[in-house]
């Protein structure tokens, strides 16, 4: 697969995305240049496309992913991901707030450390960090699973729903509805296999599952003391 270069600097976003559009359309792979971390590069691109960002992109990178492999060289901004259906994801640095938010499918995978509310409202798919979770990670998350090898901030999953937090190392405090339990040999080998695609198995994993402990579930708001007492 031949690859296209397609430089960024002060140009319209909307005409780079067209011009990266038109590339992965044509059967190229993309490498997007001087991205100066400007915002909502790489907008729904379609299953198959290979792009490749080098240096650090703004908020919204790789939005609406519809099955594309997506490579960000150094940094991302909030919103990484947010509501991706299918593909593939790398963050080899940072990634802001919110990343994978409302996600359905697919894996973003984040080298370095996370910002807050990480996965929130996320719907499916798989978030890696092999960094440190950010405050609120996993915030209502209604499926999929968020697993971290660096600790987690506080209110972690706070107001899950059916999604999973898997993490290594400390947790500073769980959010509100949560409880850490003991996954089943099956679910950590799931996990484990996962990681081990991505070069980082390691058989001493001592894993702290966070599930919703689902009395949150059944809130009614008439019955909002019972809610204050959760």
């Amino acid at each position: 697969m031949s690859e296209v270069v397609i430089t960024v600097g002060d140009r319209s976003i909307r005409t780079i995305n067209q011009e990266i559009q038109a590339a992965v359309a044509d059967g190229h792979a993309v490498c997007v240049k001087e991205t100066l971390s400007r915002h909502n590069l790489g907008i729904g691109l379609p299953a198959g496309a290979r792009v490749r960002f080098e240096g650090s992109v703004g908020y919204y990178c790789g939005g609406l992913n519809s099955g594309a492999t997506i490579e960000i060289g150094r940094d991302a901004g909030w919103g990484t991901g947010e509501a991706m259906a299918s593909g593939h994801i790398t963050v080899n640095g940072y990634s802001g707030m919110s990343v994978g938010a409302s996600m359905l499918g697919g894996t973003i995978h984040v080298k370095g450390d996370c910002g807050p509310r990480c996965g929130v409202a996320m719907k499916g798919g798989d978030i890696i960090v092999e960094g440190k979770l950010g405050y609120q990670s996993g915030f209502m998350a209604h499926a999929g699973r968020i697993i971290a090898l660096g600790g987690a901030g506080t209110s972690c999953a706070d107001a899950l729903w059916e999604g999973q937090v898997w993490v290594l190392g400390d947790i500073e405090s769980l959010g509100v509805d949560t409880q850490v339990v003991e996954p089943e040999p099956e679910e950590a080998a799931s996990v484990e296999q996962l990681l081990a695609g991505y070069g980082l198995d390691d058989s001493a994993h001592d894993w702290r599952k966070v599930i919703s402990s689902q009395r949150l579930w059944y809130f009614e708001s008439r019955d909002a003391n019972a809610w204050l007492m959760i």
